[in-house]
C-alpha cells in the first residue's frame, strides 16, 4: 500500500524546521546597531613595571622638601660647637645671630636661633659677578686638627699664642669642648663688612653674683684643712692658698661634689675634656688640690702661672680655671684671709 503525504502535513513539518534555523541565524548574529551603543575597542594588555623600570620611575617622584630648623632649644650637655656642626652653621654664625660672645655660657631650654640660613627671599644662587669666598684655610692661616689627649691650653701653648687668641680664632669659650679631628685655626678669618643698617648685638646682662659673709660647715671647714695642708706640703705661700680656698668656694661651695656643669667634677669643678684627668683622679679630693697648685701634664696649676704672685686675686685664680666669670675669685678673698687664719 502506497503513503502518500498530503500538501497540508508537509507544510506543518518543514515550517519547525525553518523557524529553528533562523532563530539560531539570530542568536549567532550581532544585534542591529540601531539596539546596541558603539563601543571603543579595549586597549592592547601592557606588563606591569619591575624591577629597574620600576626604579626608574619611583626616582622621577620629587619628595616633598622640608625647610630647615630655624631655631633650637639647649639640652643639657651642648655646647655651641655642638650646635653649630649639628645644625650646618658656625659658631661665629651662633654668637651673630643671638648677641652672644666668647664668655657667654647657654643653658638648657634657652633657645637659640640658627645663624648662616639666607632669607627666603634672597635668590638662592649669588650674582655671576660676585667672587667666590676664599676657603677658611687660606683666609685664617694655618689649621690644626684636633688629636686623642690635646686640651685647648696645650694647643695654644704648643703653638705659642694665648687662649685667648684661640678662642676668638675658632669661635670658642671657656666651656667649649673639642674632640679628636676638629680642625682649629691659630689666626681668625678677616671681619665681614659691617651693614650699616645693622643693629648694634644685645649685650649680655651683668653678673650679680655676690659673696655672702660665711660660716664653714663641718664638711666645707674639713675640705678647707684639706687645701690648707696639701698647700703647705708644697710650699704655697699664704696668698697662693688663700687663691685656692677662695677658687673652691667659687666652683663648689668647699664641697667634693661628684658632677658639675658638663663634665666638671670636685672641689674647683676640674673637667676631665680640658685635661685635668681622668674622672676617677678629679674625683680625689687630695689629687684635685695638688692639681690646682702644680698642674698636670695638660694644664697648668698656680704655680704654673709666670709671675702669679704679683698679679690680682682673681687674676691669677683665673690663669688657672679659665673661668667665664673670673671677677667672682676676689669676693671671696677677705674670706679666704679669715679662714685660713683660723684653720691654718
Amino acid at each position: 500500500m502506497t503513503t502518500t503525504t498530503s500538501p497540508r502535513r508537509a507544510l506543518c513539518l518543514a515550517v519547525p524546521t525553518v523557524l529553528l534555523t533562523t532563530v539560531a541565524t539570530a542568536l549567532v548574529a550581532a544585534p542591529a546597531q540601531a539596539h546596541s551603543p558603539a563601543r571603543a575597542p579595549l586597549p592592547p594588555l601592557t606588563a606591569l613595571p619591575t624591577g629597574a623600570v620600576a626604579s626608574a620611575l619611583s626616582a622621577r617622584i620629587v619628595p616633598t622638601e622640608i625647610a630647615p630648623p630655624t631655631h633650637y632649644t639647649v639640652q643639657d650637655g651642648d655646647t655651641l660647637w655642638d650646635i653649630a656642626r649639628a645644625s650646618g652653621t658656625s659658631v661665629a654664625a651662633l654668637y651673630a645671630a643671638n648677641g652672644l660672645g666668647s664668655d657667654s655660657i647657654i643653658y638648657p631650654g634657652q633657645v637659640l636661633a640658627l645663624g648662616g640660613s639666607a632669607p627666603e627671599s634672597v635668590p638662592a644662587a649669588a650674582p655671576a659677578e660676585a667672587a667666590a669666598p676664599a676657603p677658611a684655610s687660606d683666609a685664617a692661616g694655618p689649621g690644626y686638627d684636633v688629636v686623642a689627649g690635646d686640651t685647648l691650653w696645650s694647643i695654644a701653648h704648643q703653638h705659642g699664642i694665648t687662649l685667648a687668641e684661640l678662642y676668638a680664632a675658632n669661635g670658642l669659650s671657656p666651656d667649649s669642648i673639642i674632640y679628636p679631628g676638629q680642625t682649629l685655626r691659630f689666626s681668625a678669618p678677616a671681619p665681614a663688612p659691617a651693614l650699616a643698617a645693622s643693629a648694634p648685638a644685645p649685650q649680655p646682662a651683668p653678673d650679680t653674683y655676690t659673696a655672702p659673709q660665711v660660716v664653714l660647715s663641718e664638711v666645707q671647714t674639713a675640705n678647707a684643712q684639706h687645701i690648707i695642708r696639701v698647700g703647705r706640703e708644697l710650699g704655697v705661700s699664704d696668698r697662693g692658698i688663700a687663691i685656692a680656698l677662695a677658687t673652691a668656694m667659687v666652683e663648689s661651695g668647699l664641697v667634693n661634689t661628684p658632677s658639675g656643669d658638663r663634665d666638671s667634677i670636685g672641689l674647683f669643678q676640674q673637667r676631665p675634656s680640658t685635661g685635668w684627668g681622668t674622672p676617677e683622679q678629679i674625683a680625689d679630693a687630695d689629687y684635685a688640690i695638688r692639681a690646682f697648685f702644680i698642674g698636670t701634664p695638660h694644664t697648668n696649676g698656680l704655680l704654673d702661672i709666670p709671675g702669679w704672685e704679683g698679679l690680682g686675686f682673681s687674676e691669677a685664680a683665673q690663669d688657672v680655671q679659665i673661668s667665664a666669670f673670673p671677677a667672682r675669685y676676689g669676693l671671696w678673698e677677705s674670706q679666704a684671709d679669715d679662714w685660713l687664719a683660723a684653720l691654718g
